[in-house]
């Protein structure tokens, strides 16, 4: 018999059963889905990550739906668990789905949530951090004092790189990629290059316009520029900041032979995906190139990072907190749990996942639809007229 595992139950004569596997920030998604009926168990485990074996035991016998983390594994194991308890839905808290085999929730008919159009900014304020901190070797001089090893200003002490002028690299001009790249144009005057599949049309036009205001006020206006290849980024940039998807293509993006094309001073920022990155090639260019930094949110193995990364001092390191604001992540609970009661009431699917706004008012009541079904087209769901 599987060992029970501990739980926080509300509203607990609800008429649907839906099951959280973790506690998530703010009470807005557990007051919208205890108001329409549903029992709310919230798993209390003191364990960062469940097994397949953990859920199975949440799932139990009878479970409406499910709303998951992306450190869990979700398969055919868990979508044929959760179709036999008479569910229909699971929901990421998360934009990325990685952790999901959709595949096997079309064969089982469970729809597969996530929480997109509510991570933008927050997302590329990190990376934007990041280039900051890494630039300008904030992470070493806070070790430094905390050490009591100041003793006094000094001519060459943590001395790192200027931003003004320089060169901002992007490879992925999505919604996030852009959003970090007008934030360092805008806050450090950094001239553009970047690469993608799509002429990012509205950044070229923001960067010229904000050109055009610079000159007109006497200062050095800021240019860009669209690369051929993702290697003219790489060559030119003085901060690079990775934004691609994670797929087959992108897989070990950043490989020996790209890191050496790279200017030894560069900073190179990842806030997307761990495995764009071949980590260890990462570790021996760090190792040979002192002044070269780079600034990470995610990595190949998360929640592991390769032998070696950890000692070196140009490398900044944080867990994983991209989306780690107040209002970024209650938005994505809600979302989340948007995702599965809509689906349990039988509502239609937003139209577009990335204008989520009208979800996130809290003065109001959310539209009677579910903000983002990956799989809706592959189930048949219904589209949203609003």
């Amino acid at each position: 018999m599987a060992k029970p595992i501990s739980i926080e139950v509300w509203n607990p004569s609800g008429k649907y059963r839906v099951v959280s596997t973790k506690s998530m920030p703010g009470t807005r998604w557990i007051r919208l889905l205890t108001d329409n009926d549903c029992r709310l168990e919230i798993c209390t485990e003191a364990k960062t990550i469940l097994s397949v074996d953990d859920i199975l035991a949440l799932i139990g016998d009878r479970c409406d739906a499910v709303i998951g983390q992306l450190t869990e594994d979700w398969g055919e194991v868990l979508f044929s668990a959760l179709k036999r308890a008479g569910g229909t839905a699971f929901s990421n808290m998360a934009v990325g789905y990685n952790n999901v085999d959709v595949e096997a929730a079309n064969r089982n008919g469970i729809a597969v949530g996530n929480t997109p159009g509510v991570l933008t900014e927050t997302t590329a304020e990190l990376a934007a951090s990041l280039s900051l901190a890494a630039a300008r070797r904030i992470v070493e001089a806070d070790q430094f004092m905390r050490a009591g090893l100041y003793e006094g200003w000094l001519p060459h002490l943590f001395v790192g790189n200027l931003l003004k002028g320089q060169t901002v690299g992007v490879i992925g001009a999505g919604r996030i990629g852009s959003a970090y790249a007008r934030m360092m144009i805008e806050g450090f005057k950094m001239n553009l290059i970047y690469y993608d599949l799509y002429q990012a049309t509205r950044l070229e036009k923001f960067v010229t316009a904000y050109g055009q205001f610079l000159k007109a006020n006497g200062e050095q206006p800021v240019t860009w520029k669209r690369a051929a290849t993702m290697e003219d980024v790489l060559r030119e940039a003085d901060v690079i900041s990775l934004h691609p998807v994670l797929d087959k293509t992108t897989y070990h993006l950043i490989n020996p032979e790209r890191l050496a094309i790279m200017k030894k001073e560069a900073v190179l920022v990842n806030a997307s995906r761990g495995p764009v990155i071949d980590e260890v090639a990462l570790v021996e260019h760090l190792k040979a190139n002192p002044m070269f930094r780079v600034g990470l949110d995610v990595f190949e193995d998360e929640p592991y990072m390769k032998p070696g990364l950890a000692d070196m001092k140009n490398a900044v390191v944080v867990p994983h907190i991209a989306s780690a604001s107040k209002w970024t992540r209650e938005g994505m609970a809600t979302l989340a749990a948007l995702n599965v009661l809509g689906n349990i009431k039988g509502y239609p699917v937003w139209g577009n996942p990335n204008q989520v706004e009208p979800f996130l008012n809290e003065s109001a009541t959310p539209p009677p639809a579910c903000p983002s079904i990956v799989n809706a087209k592959q189930l048949g769901l219904p589209s949203s007229k609003l």
